[in-house]
């Protein structure tokens, strides 16, 4: 029988609780924002929910696969998604991807804007917060103010707030490295996405680098250089690569992966 969980969010960071086996229940937020979120607007923005049986949801159930099957060989729970250059559809991969996770019922998941510079994520949703990550960590805002679940069971997302100049610095911050923690340790069956700048327009990456486990590479094809992939590839040694995405194939049966 299944069972509902009611969380009632409080303090820093929500989840479900540690003895929650997520198979045989149902989350339900209390107190994050729900955002009801029409079909027209995740077709015209390409985001899956999930449910439908097309090609491109195939394709990041693959991919699904995959980015679950190394994290969990090594334990990881935290994974930022980036790209060579801006345009790559790196941020639209982090939102498919967290979608077919959340969709893995073995586990919740939190995706982060934390593209700093350019916030996108609650766009795609045709959502405009009034706050959000850089909010937090410049002027107290309280965390639980600026979540919002899209009406995906077992999705929380973290918008990016006020887009702001200094997005490597902040990033780095005392404040941020706190959360990122808490982010990755309260919940063991939660992963955390990171949507993170281009590596080659911003070091936001680098300065953010020892906060996450892993990092996943978005390349597009007909537009990512050989010469920018190898920069990239190069800039990410300082972490572990989970592997590339090959986004806007024209090879229709390869999809997204």
């Amino acid at each position: 029988m299944e069972r509902v969980i009611k969380i009632a969010e409080k303090g820093p960071v929500f989840g479900a609780p540690r003895d929650a086996p997520l198979s045989e229940t149902r989350v339900v937020y209390t107190q994050t924002r729900r955002v009801d979120v029409p079909a027209a607007t995740l077709n015209k923005n390409r985001i899956i929910t999930g449910l439908e049986n097309d090609a491109t949801t195939t394709a990041y159930k693959m991919l699904r696969t995959q980015v679950l099957r190394r994290m969990t060989a090594h334990g990881w729970t935290s994974l930022a998604v980036t790209s060579a250059g801006s345009g790559d559809g790196k941020t639209l991969t982090a939102i498919n991807l967290a979608i077919s996770l959340a969709r893995e019922v073995n586990h919740t998941v939190l995706l982060v804007d934390a593209d700093l510079r350019r916030p996108s994520i609650s766009r795609y949703f045709g959502y405009t917060p009034t706050a959000g990550l850089s909010d937090y960590l410049l002027d107290e805002i309280p965390l639980s103010e600026v979540l919002f679940n899209p009406g995906i069971e077992r999705l929380v997302i973290l918008p990016g707030g006020n887009p702001i100049a200094n997005s490597s610095e902040l990033l780095s911050a005392p404040k941020m490295v706190r959360l990122a923690e808490e982010l990755k340790t309260r919940y063991p069956a939660r992963l955390v996405l990171f949507d993170m700048p281009p590596l080659l327009a911003a070091d936001d990456l680098l300065a953010f680098a020892p906060n996450i486990d892993a990092a996943l590479l978005v390349v597009r094809e007909g537009k990512t250089h050989k010469d920018e992939l190898k920069a990239a590839m190069e800039m990410l040694q300082v972490v572990n690569v989970l592997g590339t995405v090959l986004n806007q194939t024209a090879d229709a049966s390869a999809g997204y992966y």
